[in-house]
């Protein structure tokens, strides 16, 4: 298994993922979540970290924020579609939705020219807003364009060395410094929600797959580093060090908490939310960012039609939001099933739908009613249900999603949206 923001390869183990990344399972926090969407209940979403912070902001009622992003490479297919729907239901739960589009990292790593980059990029953005995303609490920006994420990100570099980006992503000698350069604009992606100019520190949740989690680890320990405290919680408090010195550590004596003070740190003790906010207006005053470390949801890859991930790299492998109904609907009748040798060895023995592409489509993408799903899973375990059937009902389905999304796309109206770009 060699998994990278840039290339995954060989069979994926999630639960090897769990325990070698310090990713917390999501079933541990399903049952808190408020109309949990069906990514969520079927497993799909596996991990997370630090999510509860996005709960508490939807139950209390919190500003709090969604922010993905899209390289655009190829065209977008149902692996980007599942990211779109996650922000697409973030943004209906209540967060502000951050859609960036990867356009410095396309160019960057792939090669791509930055006209391509901008023809490829209003196609991303045409898909999620025909998927549901709303005009009023959303911004959809270029990398590129935006003079918030490149300021920031070269704030970032200056915390961030050659030893650590090696040991992070593996970059070796022959590794463009363009190519380098691109980590400190992904964090700033992530980070910059929080600016004063979008409405300060808030809890901010960025839905990817397990190949970015690189860049989730290294903007956390970022959003620590650039800020003026780091805020550590603690039994009964929150232990607050300053990167600029005891001096610093001195404007927060007065707060009104009980609180121990020692040459290094300050333990403060009371409501730890109530405790970190007061920090956080502190550093604001102070000229300092005060960065909430941002939280992350990580979802299943989604495989391609031909085994593997899905990639806009390899074009047999996907069902592009741009092909033609009938071009997605014979894909799906070509795809890999876990069904076996014969339709006899299926009707003893059962299905696979475990391992098959097309009961994954079902779960991820086309039947949306859990019970539903269940009875599909069950008839192809005991055998019930052969893959041809699968195939049919699949292929419809995926051709009729194609249409109605065409005719989306083709109304859809981006001047009602604000698009930095």
């Amino acid at each position: 298994m060699r998994i990278t923001p840039w290339e995954v390869e060989g069979v994926v183990d999630y639960d090897r993922l769990i325990r070698e990344f310090g990713i917390q399972p999501f079933s541990e926090i399903l049952d808190r979540v408020p109309n949990p969407n069906r990514l969520m209940r079927r497993g799909v979403i596996f991990g997370h970290r630090d999510y509860d912070r996005i709960i508490d902001a939807m139950i209390n009622k919190k500003p709090w924020a969604v922010m993905s992003g899209f390289m655009p490479s190829g065209l977008p297919h149902f692996g980007h579609k599942m990211t779109m729907d996650e922000i697409v239901w973030h943004q209906s739960m209540g967060g502000k939705a951050f859609v960036a589009i990867a356009d410095m990292e396309a160019h960057a790593v792939r090669g791509l020219s930055w006209e391509k980059t901008k023809e490829i990029g209003m196609l991303y953005l045409k898909c999620i807003v025909a998927l549901g995303l709303k005009p009023d609490n959303a911004i959809l920006y270029f990398q590129s364009a935006s003079r918030h994420v490149k300021d920031l990100a070269f704030e970032l570099s200056a915390e961030v060395n050659w030893s650590e980006l090696k040991a992070i992503y593996g970059f070796n000698p022959e590794t463009t410094l363009a190519r380098m350069f691109v980590t400190s604009i992904q964090a700033a992606d992530i980070l910059h929600p929080q600016l004063k100019d979008f409405g300060g520190p808030k809890p901010v949740v960025v839905p990817v797959g397990a190949d970015q989690d690189p860049h989730l680890r290294l903007t956390r320990d970022l959003a620590s580093r650039i800020s003026i405290f780091s805020l550590e919680r603690i039994d009964g408090g929150v232990r607050v060090r300053s990167r600029k010195g005891a001096e610093f550590l001195k404007k927060l004596k007065s707060l009104g908490f009980e609180c121990k003070v020692y040459e290094e740190h300050i333990d403060f003790f009371g409501n730890p939310t109530e405790i970190e906010e007061e920090v956080r207006r502190v550093e604001l005053e102070l000229g300092g960012f005060a960065f909430i470390p941002p939280s992350s949801t990580y979802h299943r890859f989604t495989t391609g039609l031909t085994g593997g991930k899905m990639s806009s790299s390899k074009p047999e492998s996907y069902i592009s939001l741009f092909d033609d109904p009938e071009v997605g609907a014979k894909k799906v009748m070509k795809a890999l099933t876990g069904g076996r040798v014969s339709a006899e060895e299926q009707r003893r023995l059962g299905g696979e739908p475990e391992r098959c592409t097309v009961f994954e489509l079902f779960t991820y993408h086309l039947i949306t009613d859990d019970d539903e799903l269940e009875e599909i899973r069950r008839d192809c375990k005991e055998g019930m249900l052969l893959c041809g059937c699968c195939k049919k009902r699949a292929s419809e389905l995926v051709r009729n999603f194609l249409k109605d999304l065409r005719e989306k796309v083709e109304s859809v109206d981006l001047e009602e949206y604000t698009i930095i770009g």
